[in-house]
C-alpha cells in the first residue's frame, strides 16, 4: 500500500465523475467495477 485514500477523497472522486457527465458513480475503498451493477443497467 503506497497511501491511504480518505473517505473525503472518495467523495471528491464521485463529485468529479458526476461533473464529467457520468450518470452513476460508486466510489469507496471496497468498490469494484461490478459493484451494484444491476442497479445501473
Amino acid at each position: 500500500v503506497s497511501e491511504f485514500i480518505s473517505p473525503d477523497q472518495f467523495k471528491e472522486y464521485k463529485r468529479i465523475g458526476l461533473e464529467k457527465g457520468f450518470e452513476f458513480v460508486e466510489s469507496g475503498p471496497l468498490v469494484r467495477s461490478s459493484y451494484r451493477a444491476e442497479r445501473h443497467v
